[in-house]
Formats: C-alpha cells, sequence, structure tokens
C-alpha cells in the first residue's frame, strides 16, 4: 500500500497526523488479506518485476516510463501479462517499457482543455477525488507541486496506481484507497483541488461542493469537470434508473444549474472553461478494458442520444475559488 509521506514541516499536516495514519492502518488491514478480484490485482501487483526505468518523461499525451530496451524479452512478456491482469485501464495513455498500456480514456485530450488554467503549481499542495489510476496526478507532478494527493476508493484502479508508482517512484505523489468523505477535514489546507467526473455520482453534488471548499486555502483554485445539459435555463437532469447504462448517475445540471450549485457552495469567480461532447476518439473501447464502452452507451440510430433517450454526455469543465 502506498504510505503517505508525513512530512512534518514541510507539508504542515501535524493536526492531522493522528488522523491520516488512523486511516492509513485501518486500510492497511484489508490489503494484507485482500479478497475478491482485489486478490488477483493484489497477485499482479505482487508479480510484477523489479526493473529500474532509464527515463521517465511526464510532459506528453502518454505517460513514458523506461524504454524497450531496458527489459529482456522474457522480462517484458511477464510485464506485459501482469498489466493486462489488472485490466481495466480507464485513463492513460501509458508506455511502461515499450508495452502501450491503451486505456479508454485517452485523457490527454481533458488535460489539454484544462492546463492553461492550472496557473503556477509548483510548490502547491494539491487533492485529485477519485485519481483512478493517478494520469492527472502525474502530469502535475511534471509542475512539481509540493504534493499531489490522490483519493481512489476503487481498487483496480488503486492497484493501477501501485503498480505505476512502482517505476515512477515519485515523492511528491501519493493515494488514499479511501472515499472522500473518509478524509479529516483539514481546513484550509489545499491550494487546489481537482474533482473530475464524480459530482454526477452524488446524490447531493452541492454538498459535495461544500465539504471541498471547507477543506480548500482562502482563494484556493477547484478545477472541476462533471456531466452537463448544454442550456442556461437552470435546470437539472434526474435519470430515471440509468443513464449511458449507468445506475450511479443522480443530477445531470445545465451550465447555469452547475454555476448556481458552486455559488451555493460558497464558490467566487466562477467560470466555465471548456464544453465537449464526448467522443469516440476520446472514449473507446480497447484490449485493455475488456467492457463496452461510449459506443455501447449511444442510441445506435441516433448518436445526438444515450440508449435510454437521454442527450448524449456533455462535459464541461469549471474554475472556481474558495
Amino acid at each position: 500500500m502506498d504510505k503517505l509521506l508525513l512530512k512534518h514541516t514541510e507539508l504542515k499536516i501535524d493536526q492531522w497526523i493522528d488522523q491520516l495514519n488512523e486511516i492509513i492502518q485501518k486500510e492497511t488491514l484489508f490489503f494484507k488479506k485482500p479478497k475478491g478480484n482485489a486478490y488477483d490485482f493484489d497477485k499482479a501487483l505482487k508479480n510484477l518485476p523489479d526493473i529500474k526505468p532509464s527515463n521517465i518523461d511526464l510532459s506528453g499525451k502518454k505517460i513514458i516510463i523506461g524504454k524497450e530496451s531496458d527489459i529482456d524479452e522474457k522480462i517484458h512478456i511477464n510485464l506485459k501479462k501482469q498489466l493486462l491482469y489488472l485490466c481495466p485501464w480507464r485513463k492513460g495513455p501509458f508506455n511502461l517499457f515499450g508495452i502501450d498500456v491503451d486505456s479508454e480514456w485517452q485523457s490527454f485530450i481533458k488535460w489539454d482543455r484544462l492546463k492553461d488554467h492550472l496557473g503556477n503549481i509548483e510548490g502547491k499542495k494539491v487533492l485529485d477525488i477519485g485519481s483512478s489510476n493517478g494520469y492527472y496526478m502525474f502530469r502535475l507532478a511534471a509542475f512539481n507541486p509540493l504534493m499531489a494527493l490522490g483519493i481512489e476508493p476503487q481498487h483496480s484502479f488503486y492497484y493501477q496506481y501501485l503498480a505505476l508508482q512502482k517505476y515512477l517512484n515519485l515523492e511528491n505523489v501519493h493515494c488514499l484507497p479511501i472515499k472522500f468523505e473518509t478524509l479529516p477535514i483539514m481546513g484550509n489546507y489545499f491550494d487546489m483541488i481537482f474533482c473530475m467526473g464524480i459530482l454526477y455520482h452524488r446524490k447531493s453534488p452541492v454538498e459535495m461542493l461544500q465539504s471541498m471548499h471547507k477543506i480548500m486555502k482562502k482563494n484556493g483554485k477547484l478545477i472541476v469537470e462533471n456531466l452537463v445539459l448544454e442550456s442556461k435555463d437552470g435546470l437539472c437532469l434526474f435519470p430515471e434508473s440509468r443513464y449511458a447504462k449507468m445506475r450511479n448517475i443522480f443530477f445531470i445540471p445545465d451550465l447555469k444549474c452547475m454555476e448556481s450549485w458552486l455559488k451555493r457552495a460558497g464558490f467566487s469567480n466562477i467560470k466555465c472553461i471548456d464544453v465537449s461532447k464526448t467522443t469516440i476518439e476520446e472514449q473507446r473501447k480497447t484490449n485493455w478494458i475488456h467492457t463496452e464502452s461510449l459506443v455501447d452507451f449511444l442510441d445506435p440510430e441516433d448518436c445526438d442520444k444515450t440508449i435510454e433517450g437521454y442527450p448524449a454526455p456533455v462535459r464541461a469543465i469549471f474554475t472556481a475559488y474558495a
């Protein structure tokens, strides 16, 4: 399990150390004896070969770890085998020692939409809620934040993060396999929060935004991405059962409603920096997911609708300040 480096002086988390250690110790119990799918992920992680990459590149669309020439054919075969055991790879892409991990999402497309709005994050403390396998945190690491902390409760994605960190070994990037609600209320702590594709899974999105506001520094920046309706009428869609085959989708606001949520939660200087329809170039089925993808979620006769008849996925990115 990844261990958060508790640098008392630099990270200034003395008052939350006991709570964080308690959380880490509690989660460690599960990872000592993982069950179900987590057992298979744990086995794959332990079977990853010990290799030191000759180079690391976090600045490109594809995160590069090592070169194919760093390993022989036998290690190459084993490494690819273990990485495939860690499917589905939702976020990416990555290249590990010449092996292309072709993720479902071409995450660099979303990154390119927001990267010019990051501002200076050198020496800053960043929280990534729902960090998946860490793709965005690794991209952030190229800008030298003091700490990028991910929160990712899904075991499959967390094990992917551990696999990547085994080779990246980035000291300023960490991840906790917990839900956001489990994190201590670290008042006025984070300089920036990423919340990408999480709010529509929440029954109380405004409450979650308020919780984020409480743990941010004054004038800290929020970058939030969410499914939206493209209108500006202050309306919100609540799917009757499923949306794009997903059961855990609750509120999909329009652009005006999303802005109202942010205001209600205490944020100001709110800007919508991007609105983009999700395409099959950005989200698609690959050999690294073994499940359905966007094309299976849309009406085969009308790609502007989901299979349930709702508007097809459109995502907006907002920035706001605490």
